[in-house]
């Protein structure tokens, strides 16, 4: 019961120990105790080594039951819990804080640490008689402590979980940073690339430019030699070209030689293959006929690519004709002065036939009248001399009428005839007739008849001869 009462209500000593051990397990909430190096953690363990051995001697060893009574299954088992708890988070603690330095140290201060609890851990008797209410303020200690435990692995899971976030954004912005290095530089590897193929072509064309200028500066070296013929030359050249047929030959004999071992070779590779792979010649027969087939399309590409390039020749020569809205612009005027034109025939037919019908009317009455005068004058010439003056008189005047008829129709005539030879004389003046070009030709065509009529005159001469 001593003991009992000596942990209830412990001396100020003990109690400054007992508060002291607990608020080391509590969780540093500042991340300054978080981010504390391995000096500071190891000093703490080692006041701890010192503080737990002799708070369990000074536990068990005092006289008359005066010490802590652990023998008890409840209380020693929780606290044998709450010690090894609190020692596996902080050795977890210091795992991430201190990965490489600090194992051995803590797995030694753990193991003695063990050791502590086992020595707390001893049978003292007179722990049977303990009351309910007593037992249950030891445990409602030990939950309060676990809580605490439980509140510090969840900040530091918090405090974990944020630089997991940052580490991923760190990761991304390097990721991104990267892509766009990368494309950078594939963007100036293909620069390169096209600088290096316009570099080679502008290499190669002035290599072919000054193959061209050796060959000219050649020539005109020969050209203006007054000391050696040109023959001299030509039999250089000669010389040259035979040496480069002689090289021909050569390496065309060097290539059969060569060629004959390495069709052997092919065949019996070709051999091989036939009878390891039995589909391998229908195989390669099908890529032969697909290359024939090849080639003549690429033929066939190829001449057509040169006839559109021909015709696209003659059709930029061709000249260039109004385009097609020109051609609707004057189809529509056409229309529009052709309705304009019927409009004006019809108003002309209609003028003439009142024209007409009026000059029949006309012509009708003349004849009535001129019948009536005539039969009246008739009448009177046969009675008195004047009367028969009269009469020849109207037959006078009768035909001079109708001549003047005629030939107003006549003048009509020849005014039509007259307005359509001028309009066949606008349209050959129109039309371009060079004279000196029509003279010279009819020049060169007197020319070859008298050749011509030379030749006959000279033919017979020589045959007679």
């Amino acid at each position: 019961m001593c003991c009992l009462q000596q942990f209830l209500y412990p001396s100020e000593e003990d109690l400054y120990k007992l508060v002291r051990f607990l608020v080391e397990k509590l969780p540093e909430s500042s991340e300054g105790g978080k981010t504390a190096g391995g000096n500071d953690i190891r000093a703490r363990e080692k006041i701890k080594e010192d503080d737990l051995p002799s708070t369990s001697k000074h536990w068990t060893e005092k006289p008359d039951n005066q010490g802590v009574c652990l023998h008890f299954p409840n209380v020693g088992a929780k606290l044998k819990d709450l010690r090894l708890k609190s020692e596996v988070q902080e050795s977890s603690d210091n795992e991430s804080e201190n990965e490489s330095g600090t194992r051995a140290n803590k797995a030694y201060s753990i193991q003695q640490k063990m050791d502590g609890v086992a020595v707390v851990d001893v049978s003292i008797p007179g722990t049977q008689d303990l009351s309910k209410e007593e037992l249950n303020s030891l445990e409602n200690g030990t939950d309060l402590v676990e809580k605490s435990e439980d509140s510090r692995r969840d900040a530091s899971g918090n405090v974990e979980m944020s630089t997991q976030r940052d580490d991923k954004n760190v990761l991304t912005s390097f990721q991104e940073q990267s892509l766009k290095i990368k494309s950078r530089i594939e963007m100036l590897q293909n620069q390169e690339k096209l600088l290096i193929e316009e570099v080679t072509s502008k290499n190669l064309e002035s290599q072919h430019l000054e193959e061209e200028y050796n060959l000219l500066k050649s020539a005109m070296e020969m050209e203006f030699d007054d000391q050696h013929p040109v023959d001299l030359f030509i039999e250089q050249l000669n010389e040259r070209i035979e040496s480069g047929k002689r090289n021909l030959v050569e390496l065309e004999s060097q290539w059969e030689t060569l060629r004959k071992p390495l069709e052997e070779k092919k065949r019996s590779l070709e051999g091989s293959v036939y009878a390891t792979v039995p589909g391998a010649q229908e195989k390669l027969q099908k890529l032969k006929e697909f290359e024939l087939e090849k080639q003549s399309i690429l033929y066939e590409i190829k001449k057509r690519e040169e006839e559109h390039s021909k015709l696209s020749a003659d059709l930029e020569k061709q000249p260039k004709l109004p385009s097609r809205r020109s051609y609707i612009q004057r189809i529509t005027e056409i229309t529009k002065n052709s309705r304009k034109q019927d409009a004006d025939i019809e108003r002309i037919l209609k003028d003439t036939r009142e024209v007409q019908l009026e000059s029949n009317s006309v012509q009708e009455r003349r004849d009535r009248t001129y019948a009536v005068v005539d039969e009246t004058i008739f009448r009177e010439a046969k009675k008195d001399p004047v009367g028969r003056q009269a009469y020849m008189l109207l037959t006078s005047i009768h035909e001079s009428f109708e001549q003047i008829a005629e030939k107003i129709l006549a003048t009509d005539r020849t005014r039509r005839e007259v307005t359509e030879h001028e309009a066949k004389l606008a349209a050959m003046a129109s039309r371009s007739l060079n004279i000196n070009k029509l003279q010279a030709d009819l020049d060169a065509i007197r020319q070859e008849n008298e050749c011509l009529e030379q030749r006959l005159q000279d033919d017979p001469l020589d045959s007679s001869s």
